[in-house]
């Protein structure tokens, strides 16, 4: 279990909230992790890449030329994969990039990702409280109050996040904002800083907290 300092909108503390997750052992939690960041990389991937064997380049029905008397190579199709613009020889072909993984190993990996980075979460009473309209300034002064540095990475894990909240950090080319019941291994890894809300605490605590 660890505890995290609650701050107002102001920056000033008050109180504090307790974060209790079960996490891998020390001894599995790296290769854990490395395989739950490679998953959802690979998955990020479209694998539309597409090339033409010479079974599918256009033309090539004619023999270039003759097959004696000139002194060249022997050709029998300018569809060969020796001449530019000839087929692909072993070039990609759409296809998936899934890598399997099940559904316990990937909470654990969220869990042990989310834990390793209690040293970086700072947790916000009312975030965004008096925000009536988008003011991507308003964001940026109140990250600075929380102590976080300027062109620091920020991920914003927020339940039940204003529209105007969301406009806000949308402009915000260093700030990300995700769901807490949405969380993934490499945003929480990839983050300098972490940026909760009490709601988001109790948030990751049903979802997360059922070992």
């Amino acid at each position: 279990m660890t505890d995290c300092v609650i701050r107002d909108w102001q920056g000033k503390e008050s109180g504090k909230a307790s974060l209790s997750l079960s996490v891998a052992r020390e001894s599995s939690a790296a290769d854990l992790l490395h395989r739950a960041v490679v998953r959802q990389q690979a998955h990020a991937r479209q694998g539309t890449a597409s090339t033409l064997t010479r079974a599918e380049v256009a033309g090539g029905g004619r023999k270039p030329y003759k097959q004696k008397g000139t002194g060249r190579a022997r050709q029998g199709s300018i569809r060969t994969p020796l001449r530019p613009g000839g087929g692909i020889v072993f070039g990609p072909k759409p296809r998936s990039y899934e890598l399997a993984m099940n559904r316990k190993e990937r909470r654990l990996a969220l869990r042990t990702a989310l834990m390793s980075r209690t040293g970086d979460i700072t947790v916000i009473k009312g975030f965004g409280q008096g925000l009536d309209t988008p003011k991507t300034k308003e964001i940026t002064a109140a990250l600075e109050r929380f102590g976080i540095a300027s062109g620091a990475k920020v991920l914003l894990i927020l339940e039940g996040a204003s529209e105007a909240v969301k406009l806000s950090v949308r402009n915000l080319e260093k700030v990300k904002l995700i769901a807490a019941d949405q969380l993934n291994v490499v945003d929480l890894l990839d983050a300098n800083k972490l940026v909760l809300n009490e709601e988001a605490i109790t948030r990751i605590q049903e979802v997360y907290g059922d070992g």
